[in-house]
């Protein structure tokens, strides 16, 4: 007998389960490609909390090709975001219209740390891989140098 709250209830969970295997295969099977940090002062073991390279010709250049190799399709080209992953033109969007100049530099500080931890550590949640961790594919002068990049794309509106 046709139960029609049955079956849109039960079109609703094939199509739910059809969005879930759309959405968790969208990466597809992802090799993060390597990045060459030859030419930038080495960083050492300890980990910076702020970026080092800012305004560093040679990062912005090497940035802007690991970010085009390994986030860009996720994060969208020229880290225009298509919805599906954060915009990180707008990461440190709140720290631009600070007044108090030691405020804003305070914030931007604790943008490059929030940058660092989500780019070695990854975004998990709810067990779902939302973003790897790069911790151990990147070494720190790779991680900067993006944040070099990033910082050049600011959406400044």
């Amino acid at each position: 007998m046709y139960h029609p709250i049955r079956t849109l209830a039960a079109g609703a969970v094939v199509a739910a389960a059809v969005l879930t295997s759309l959405y968790a295969s969208a990466h597809g099977n992802v090799t993060p490609q390597a990045v060459d940090t030859t030419g930038l002062p080495a960083l050492g073991d300890k980990w910076r909390d702020e970026n080092p390279y800012q305004g560093n010709k040679l990062a912005l250049k090497i940035g802007t090709s690991a970010y085009n190799q390994n986030c860009a399709r996720c994060h969208g080209l020229e880290a225009i975001s298509g919805g599906v992953a954060p915009d990180l033109r707008l990461l440190d969007r709140d720290c631009l219209g600070m007044k108090n100049e030691t405020k804003k530099q305070a914030c931007f500080k604790e943008m490059d740390n929030y940058f660092l931890i989500s780019i070695r550590h990854g975004k998990v949640r709810n067990g779902a891989v939302y973003m790897p961790p790069f911790e151990g594919i990147f070494n720190q002068e790779a991680m900067w140098a993006i944040k070099t990049y990033l910082e050049t794309r600011r959406d400044t509106k």
